[in-house]
């Protein structure tokens, strides 16, 4: 596709009002698929002029599977399968695919064997670090032009206020707002700066709600006054800024949506009248994906909830299942203005998109292990006790005990090379009579939870549960948790001699703290978000 052709101008002359149409649908593809499934998009990409793809793992991967568990295959070779998927996609398409994938700490959030960065949440422990989560945001970026990619579906700006969120939590930067927006705009400039386009999700904002949109519709009770201050801030700053794109989450508004009970997506009081009108913002919108069970099991006829998303507002129908019919039913329910409109917004970001720096030009700001080093260094958080405290603890003979699936431990392994001691480990799920090997009054913890959501109090059983509440009791108990925060809450706080957040469990930040520990350094994190214990 020629430069001359990329102009608005040309390309609307030329392509026919079905082919517009088709330009908003981005249906999922799969990275590790039957040759079947892949010839049969590779037809419907050519059929029907779809503007783009959004890349997930698999059929059976996380972001796919919430109707149940399934097994996921393993693919070391997923990234090479990706770049081969891309350009066959590309070669089956009239004009240029838009690619996206959800990235928000790096191609490892779909991609096996790719580099992974911290969680939102664990970016969001540094105080004052915007330059550092722009660092991230950049090496992301150049993750995703090196593998072909042009739109990542980050930086979550949902402020997180409930513990029991179920699908945003580690995924954001926090509860605080300021904070969020400040490290919301700086992931965004980081992209920005790679040449990956960007979007600001899940508007109008999905932090404060313990229903998960996958499964049904969570209620945002708020006035808007409420709104403005707090889950709205993020999306305000960004939209100034000049963000891409903003995703629209599958939530009820009521203050927005002039008091329906209806979803974000399909609402035109919310896209086209709030953020459009209200907001500002006219870039493009692009939907929450469309098989999620909050919009996806309320409809009247196939292809209806394309319409209804299309007619509210959205350019970027994404995850849509049934491409053919909402192309059919756009076609003779919308207007032509409506379907000019959307385009010339799709077509304009996807210019956008192909005239980026080619990746080969990037440089990295660092290399991706000195910048997890800066990074648990600067996230390691105090939740309960103090440094004074830790000082006293580690003169005295102690023990360890890990609870959890980390093989390698190189938490103890590392204290162990300068401060040697006996430790035990045991699975998250099983006791296995530990307490009885445990000797000493004194127990240095490390609880590495198997999840990050919530959940089945993050995969830790009950009677894990149980032991460390009757190890609390007994014992002076450090505890260093290597995972999910918000655990904290399922344990007795006020019990423990001390309390830190690591938040990860990659090498970096186990040597980190085990450096604390040793009093070698001292935590400089701040926990962004409330725990309130047992």
């Amino acid at each position: 596709m020629t430069d001359e052709f990329l102009e608005y101008e040309k390309a609307h002359t030329r392509l026919t009002l079905r082919e517009k149409i088709g330009q908003s649908f981005m249906p999922a593809a799969y990275i590790n698929d039957t040759e079947e499934e892949i010839i049969k998009l590779e037809k419907l990409i050519t059929k029907y002029c779809v503007g783009g793809l959004c890349f997930f793992h698999s059929r059976s991967s996380a972001a796919t599977n919430f109707e149940g568990p399934k097994e996921v295959i393993y693919n070391e070779n997923s990234l090479e399968v990706l770049k081969e998927l891309i350009e066959r996609y590309q070669k089956a398409s009239k004009y240029p695919l838009l690619i996206s994938i959800d990235a928000e700490w790096g191609l490892a959030m779909r991609i096996e064997n790719t580099a992974q960065y911290p969680y939102a949440l664990s970016l969001g422990a540094m105080p004052n670090q915007d330059e550092l989560v722009y660092q991230v945001a950049r090496s992301i970026g150049i993750d995703c032009r090196q593998a072909g990619i042009h739109w990542n579906f980050a930086p979550v700006v949902d402020i997180n206020n409930d513990p029991d969120n179920p699908v945003i939590g580690y995924r954001s930067f926090g509860e605080d707002p300021e904070q969020v927006t400040r490290y919301g705009t700086a992931f965004y400039r980081g992209l920005k700066s790679a040449g990956i386009l960007s979007s600001a999700k899940h508007f109008p904002g999905h932090g404060d709600t313990s229903t998960d949109s996958h499964l049904g519709l969570p209620l945002i009770d708020k006035s808007k006054e409420e709104l403005y201050s707090n889950e709205l801030s993020p999306f305000i700053e960004l939209i100034r800024q000049g963000v891409d794109s903003v995703m629209v989450g599958h939530l009820a508004v009521p203050a927005l949506s002039a008091g329906k009970m209806e979803a974000s997506t399909i609402s035109k009081n919310i896209i086209n009248g709030f953020l459009r009108k209200e907001l500002g913002f006219d870039g493009v919108v692009v939907s929450d994906a469309l098989n999620m069970h909050a919009v996806s099991k309320n409809c009247q006829f196939t292809g209806e909830l394309e319409w209804l998303a299309y007619n509210a507002g959205i350019d970027v129908l994404c995850y849509t299942l049934n491409v053919e019919e909402g192309i059919k039913t756009i076609e003779k329910m919308g207007s032509e203005k409506l379907i000019e409109d959307h385009f010339k917004r799709v077509w304009e970001l996807k210019k956008q998109a192909l005239r980026s720096m080619p990746a080969e030009g990037l440089i990295r700001p660092t290399s991706h292990e000195s910048l997890m080093i800066k990074l648990a260094e600067e996230s390691l958080s105090l939740v309960r006790g103090d440094e004074k405290q830790l000082s006293t603890f580690r003169q005295l003979p102690i023990e360890g005990l890990a609870i959890g699936d980390d093989q390698e431990n190189a938490f103890f392994k590392n204290i162990h090379k300068v401060l040697p001691f006996n430790w035990f480990s045991c699975s998250a799920s099983t006791p296995t009579g530990i307490d009885k090997k445990i000797k000493s009054s004194h127990l240095l913890m490390a609880l590495y939870p198997p999840q990050m959501k919530p959940a089945n109090n993050f995969g830790l059983s009950d009677p894990i549960l149980e032991l460390i509440g009757q190890l609390c009791h007994q014992k002076e108990v450090v505890l260093y948790v290597f995972g999910n925060p918000y655990v904290i809450s399922h344990l007795p706080l006020d019990k423990f001699k001390s309390v830190w957040a690591v938040f990860q469990d990659f090498p970096e930040f186990e040597k980190n703290a085990a450096q604390h520990f040793l009093g070698e350094i001292e935590a400089r994190g701040k926990l962004p978000v409330t725990i309130e214990s047992i």
